[in-house]
């Protein structure tokens, strides 16, 4: 999982110990890196995102959620991702609404057709952009 990116967004973002210990303990099956600019959070993610590893999904999208500054985004990149259940994308809609309470923008990257399929098919592209890549979620308009 490389960035596209660099220049500000060389910070490395701090998970919490439990989360981070989780995140080891899930054997490969749920990877994660983030960062933190002065405007947004990117969140690189791989592995496979299933009812199996919901809950640490949805403490690392959370976690990156609280630390996106205000007004700004919560990019999820999720083109390094095998499988990716319905389960997942539930969680990203739901931190999506929270973080537009907080004036951040939740943006999905994805160059995988499917995952803009499964996106547009169960009506979340409002709640949930979808961007080939990290670059062109952080230059969308809000």
């Amino acid at each position: 999982m490389s960035s596209e990116l660099a220049g500000p967004f060389t910070t490395r973002l701090t998970l919490s110990t439990r989360l981070a210990s989780e995140l080891a303990g899930a054997r490969g099956r749920l990877r994660a890196a983030a960062q933190l600019g002065r405007s947004a959070v990117i969140i690189h993610v791989g592995g496979e995102i299933g009812a199996f590893n919901k809950d640490i999904w949805r403490r690392l999208i959370a976690e990156a959620g609280t630390a996106a500054p205000a007004p700004g985004s919560l990019v999820v990149d999720v083109n390094a991702v095998g499988f990716m259940g319905c389960c997942a994308f539930e969680v990203l809609v739901d931190e999506a609404q929270r973080c537009r309470h907080r004036r951040i923008a939740l943006r999905l990257v994805s160059s995988i057709p499917r995952v803009t399929r499964f996106v547009d098919a169960c009506g979340f592209g409002g709640v949930l952009p979808v961007h080939l890549t990290a670059s062109a979620a952080l230059a969308a308009a809000p």
